[in-house]
């Protein structure tokens, strides 16, 4: 009889562990019980979609091109950048698209840094933005970009990274400086970044269990400074549409963004090689020294190792800065797309 309540006790558990572990499918667009498709995509070459908004002037009068990247728990609707006047003035055609998993793009399982700079180039051409183009990513998006002058860099006449977020895990940072940068975290972000690196296939139960605090981004209970929390209750929700973002599910959306993003990656960006030589394009990252999300110690030492990334480190700003500062906007589209200073 023990034997047998053992064996049952057993079985409940490994059924409530898969249930735990195992995270629901997504809720796929366009499919029955999903969401509906509301807005233009592309058919890339594995079958997947890939959703995109326009901005900008039309292309055939565009002087300039560029493919915009998001940050975590965004989407297609919130590019920042475009909302610069200079985007008409200098005839500027800017696509912002869905990454796989958020809004109308459908999610890819097997997403990597890698995989999503073809996606990239691959959107670029369904597009018709030419043999060349800008890439702008913010946050997550702006880590992405290093993905972009890895693999597509032939593709590119330029690229700027706004607040990158930092993989405390590439090889080239010093450990003291990546376990101190790494201890800043909240404990709850130590611990949610220890599960994506080393145990990924427990991002879902620990983003979703009730036992310990959760990474504080997806709980919505981020590090934000007060220039940050400035900008928050100066635009509240009209900064993003997080429900569409996860629309899918927060699995292929969110919770994946932490696997590719603080994984192992395929490469240091740091170990990157100058993709513009000659001297026919520029590579610029943006900072504030305000940032709470992103130590601002890590891009210094990446600035220092990589002498041929154009730095610019702004006084009290934080994460969010490109959200309201309008010269900042202006500043990184004049620096990437002419040079000026």
């Amino acid at each position: 009889m023990l034997l047998k309540i053992i064996v049952v006790l057993l079985m409940g558990f490994l059924a409530w562990a898969y249930l735990a572990f195992c995270p629901p499918p997504p809720r796929l667009c366009g499919s029955i019980g999903g969401p509906a498709i509301e807005g233009p995509r592309i058919k890339l070459r594995d079958g997947r979609h890939l959703a995109y908004k326009e901005h900008g002037v039309p292309i055939e009068r565009a002087n300039y091109k560029i493919i915009y990247v998001h940050g975590f728990g965004s989407s297609k609707h919130e590019a920042a950048i475009a909302r610069s006047e200079l985007v008409e003035k200098m005839g500027i055609h800017l696509v912002s698209f869905d990454r796989p998993g958020y809004g109308e793009s459908d999610p890819d399982p097997k997403r990597t840094i890698k995989s999503t700079a073809l996606d990239i180039e691959e959107l670029g051409d369904k597009l018709g933005l030419g043999p060349k183009f800008y890439v702008i990513g913010s946050s997550m998006g702006g880590q992405l970009v290093w993905g972009c002058l890895k693999y597509i860099s032939h593709r590119l006449a330029g690229a700027a990274l706004i607040v990158p977020v930092v993989n405390y895990w590439w090889p080239s940072f010093p450990s003291s400086l990546s376990t101190e940068a790494y201890y800043q975290q909240f404990p709850q972000d130590q611990w949610a970044l220890r599960v994506a690196h080393h145990a990924p296939t427990m991002v879902y139960w620990w983003n979703t269990q009730k036992w310990f605090p959760p990474s504080s981004v997806i709980s919505g209970k981020a590090n934000f400074t007060a220039p940050d929390l400035r900008i928050l209750s100066k635009y509240g929700a009209s900064m993003g549409i997080r429900d569409y973002a996860k629309q899918q599910g927060a699995y292929e959306s969110l919770h994946r963004d932490l696997m590719v993003s603080f994984g192992k990656w395929e490469f240091d960006p740091m170990s990157l090689d100058n993709p513009f030589v000659g001297g026919e394009g520029s590579v610029h990252l943006w900072h504030g020294v305000e940032d709470g999300l992103v130590p601002v110690a890590l891009q210094r030492y990446i600035a220092k190792k990589l002498p041929w990334v154009q730095y610019h480190e702004l006084s009290n700003a934080g994460h969010l800065f490109v959200h309201d500062d309008t010269s900042a906007k202006d500043a990184v589209l004049k620096s990437l797309l002419t040079g000026d200073k």
